[in-house]
């Protein structure tokens, strides 16, 4: 599909929500899916109806109150399941229904004891009775990152001539090196007959740290769509994280990819969800992490004074973040502590400033990190501090 439009399909509250211990409940996810409707998400997965009755209800909710995106919800290749989440759906605006199989081997063999042929019987029965319910249909192909690519063509064609209108590839267990995911989706750009009636869809998993990489590489070869969460939270290691996704093609113009998210709207996003599903952000999290714009080495912090893009390569103000920090810790050099000083209303000399460094050093020494009320105290107990008030 020749577009530079990527569509942002959020899983927050279905994949981030199978987390142990992350369970949501229907009005944690009303409004979780007001906050993700105003920044600028394509669809929302709410969740997976025939899974249980709150699921039912949360997806039917959810349905009812979100003005923009499209609002889906997951099945598998099972009739059953594929009318209750019709159901769920019924008053969505915009209502898409996700259904699929496993297509690797390993599926086929382990997992449902079927053949391939067999897989492909099932894959067609279940978009085409998708289809009788809702316009909107998507298909996954449960671990195509181990599906070999001849075979996740003829899958994909079936699924396209069964009606589907995204199609999505997931690496399911987060294996695929980047440059072989990519290649995949490139192999189904070119090799899927019908491929223009539909969108590919990235949906990666982390566990080996490269789920953002393999959905950049993804859209790069010709997917249009990432399936993401914020904060990156999902089953075991997670899924690929929408703020990185988002910003990376924000800070990447040459690749002519868009998005349709508010960006500024990503930190407050970031910190609703991890309110809601109790789960605590590590600091150095890219994008939404407490220490992203957070600079404590002498050398990075005397750059940032002199001009931010020295050591950030993103406004802080463009995520929603309220500004850079210059934390002072041991490692701060003067220029740090004359800077922080100064905005406690204090303008040090250069020879003054060497005393109060020497003071401040040593508190530093003795605390992990130096706060305004401690700059106070360091200035006040240097020998200067009589020049200093009295200039």
């Amino acid at each position: 599909m020749a577009t530079t439009q990527i569509q942002i399909f959020d899983t927050t509250l279905r994949d981030g929500e199978q987390v142990p211990g992350c369970k949501l409940d229907t009005d944690q996810k009303v409004i979780i899916a007001r906050q993700l409707d105003s920044l600028g998400v394509d669809v929302i997965e709410a969740g997976f109806p025939i899974s249980s009755p709150g699921d039912f209800n949360s997806v039917a909710k959810v349905s009812e109150i979100v003005e923009q995106a499209t609002v889906c919800g997951l099945t598998r290749a099972v009739k059953k399941d594929i009318e209750v989440a019709a159901e769920a759906l019924q008053k969505a605006k915009k209502p898409r229904i996700h259904t699929g199989i496993g297509t690797s081997d390993s599926h086929i063999k382990h997992k449902f004891n079927s053949t391939r042929e067999a897989i492909l019987e099932r894959a067609f029965e279940a978009v085409r009775y998708a289809k009788s319910f809702v316009e909107d249909v998507e298909f996954y192909a449960e671990d195509a990152g181990r599906t070999d690519n001849e075979y996740l063509a003829r899958v994909c064609e079936v699924a396209i001539k069964a009606g589907a209108t995204v199609l999505n590839i997931p690496d399911t267990t987060g294996y695929c090196l980047p440059s072989e995911y990519g290649a995949k989706i490139k192999y189904l750009v070119e090799h899927v007959k019908g491929i223009d009636k539909a969108i590919l869809s990235c949906h990666c998993h982390n566990d080996l740290g490269l789920a953002t990489a393999n959905s950049i590489e993804g859209v790069i070869n010709g997917a249009r769509q990432i399936e993401c969460t914020l904060n990156g939270i999902g089953e075991r290691a997670g899924n690929t994280a929408l703020e990185e996704v988002v910003m990376i093609l924000k800070q990447h113009p040459y690749l002519a990819l868009d998005t349709n998210i508010q960006t500024k709207e990503l930190y407050k996003t970031s910190q609703l969800v991890s309110k809601h599903m109790g789960i605590y952000t590590q600091p150095n999290k890219a994008i939404v992490g407490s220490n992203a714009f957070a600079h404590s080495s002498g050398i990075h912090q005397d750059g940032m004074i002199k001009n931010r893009e020295t050591y950030e390569i993103i406004d802080p103000k463009e995520v929603g973040v309220t500004d850079s920090a210059i934390v002072l810790t041991a490692r701060s050099g003067r220029a740090a502590l004359a800077y922080r000083a100064r905005k406690l209303g204090y303008e040090l000399t250069k020879l003054q400033l060497d005393v109060v460094y020497q003071n401040f050093l040593a508190y530093a020494d003795r605390k992990k990190e130096i706060e305004d009320t401690d700059i106070h105290q360091i200035i006040e107990t240097s020998n200067v501090y009589q020049q200093i008030i009295s200039a």
